[in-house]
């Protein structure tokens, strides 16, 4: 994005599938956006939860205007959008609208054999996109999406592709597994190139597997392009490495969104105990009490260091150092959602500068 909207109020009126990705790079580049729609997909919905957008879900109205640096008209109706940027002219405001954006092309192109590519879009950063992940998105007819994925990246990678939000919100709106690969299934079929963009890496708890699995079974061509997991890239981004020699030898990566006195939990906990290597918890703030209480009764010292990372490499990103017995309340007390990892094990109380004695030298000789 090359308009100068840092710290600069910007309104974008509708929840088109091209404002998804206009709303993330607007956040990307450090605007304060408001998004109105009545209607707003489900991605839109999940930013204004985490208070990283404001969004009124109601039709435009022109008060909406007083509080306006910049107008994004992106309703996906061209009289609607050509309204907005007439009311936004007579006030002298900047508005991007109808045949300033790029809208959606989809072409016919059902003579040709379509394909999936299963892409990891990483932690949420943009820029960890990996090249390749880049290329394929540049490439892509249709792109489908979720909410962790980096989204903000669309408007400037793929100004064309038909972007589909399958956004699956912890407690929240999601769309079923079955309905996301017959979509890929379908519009592959069309003669489409279709991304399927995940954050992290999509074989990390991403169901790409699955998805992998369902376009094999019904002949659709499938390429995989891995991201950078969330798993090592948000401890790492609050400068906690998941291994370190002198203090630990490896590291699990268990998913905690199914409680360990479930019928359905397969972890077990108390191996994990007593592994002596870190643990590092996705999807588990529901669940961080019942897991660190597992953790404590399978004999894990209460004073082992933990933290927890929340929206990792994101420009809200924050983190709560504090013990395996107090990990739980202190994250409480922060207010912590999704997205969020934990980690628990001695490399959770490492703070760069301040060993006892460098690594090198406990190794030196």
């Amino acid at each position: 994005m090359r308009l100068p909207v840092r710290g600069r109020a910007v309104t974008v009126v509708g929840a088109s599938d091209r404002s998804l990705s206009i709303v993330g790079a607007l956040m990307t580049a450090g605007a304060a956006v408001t998004v109105i729609a009545p209607r707003p997909a489900a991605y839109l919905q999940d930013l204004a939860e985490r208070t990283l957008i404001t969004l009124r879900q109601r039709e435009f109205r022109t008060s909406d205007l007083d509080a306006s640096d910049l107008l994004w008209a992106s309703s996906g109706d061209p009289e609607t959008d050509r309204a907005v940027a007439a009311q936004a002219a007579a006030r002298g405001l900047f508005c991007i609208g109808p045949g300033e954006d790029s809208d959606v092309a989809v072409s016919d192109r059902s003579a040709r054999a379509g394909r999936v590519v299963l892409v990891g879009g990483g932690p949420g950063d943009p820029g960890l996109l990996t090249v390749a992940g880049h290329a394929a998105l540049r490439r892509a007819d249709v792109i489908v999406t979720d909410r962790l994925a980096p989204v903000g990246a669309l408007n400037e990678i793929a100004p064309t592709a038909q972007i589909v939000d399958v956004s699956k919100i912890p407690g929240g709106r999601r769309t079923e597994q079955s309905a996301i690969n017959a979509m890929l299934i379908d519009y592959a079929r069309a003669g489409r190139t279709v991304v399927r963009l995940k954050g992290g890496d999509g074989f990390v708890f991403g169901r790409g597997g699955e998805e992998l699995d369902e376009c094999v079974r019904a002949g659709v061509a499938v390429d995989v392009i891995p991201g950078v997991s969330s798993a090592i890239a948000a401890p790492a981004a609050a400068r906690i490495p998941v291994t370190h020699r002198g203090l630990t030898q490896g590291f699990t990566v268990v998913s905690g969104h199914v409680a360990p006195e479930d019928p359905e939990c397969t972890v077990n906990y108390a191996a994990l105990a007593r592994a002596n290597t870190t643990i590092v918890l996705m999807m588990a703030v529901a669940n961080l009490d019942a897991i660190t209480r597992a953790l404590l009764d399978a004999g894990m010292s209460p004073e082992t260091p933990a933290a927890v990372i929340a929206d990792g490499t994101l420009r809200g990103q924050h983190e709560i150092r504090a013990t395996l017995e107090t990990i739980g309340a202190a994250a409480r007390a922060a207010g912590v959602r999704p997205p969020a990892t934990t980690v628990i094990g001695a490399v959770a109380g490492f703070v760069a500068g301040l060993m006892s004695t460098p690594v090198a030298a406990q190794f030196a000789g």
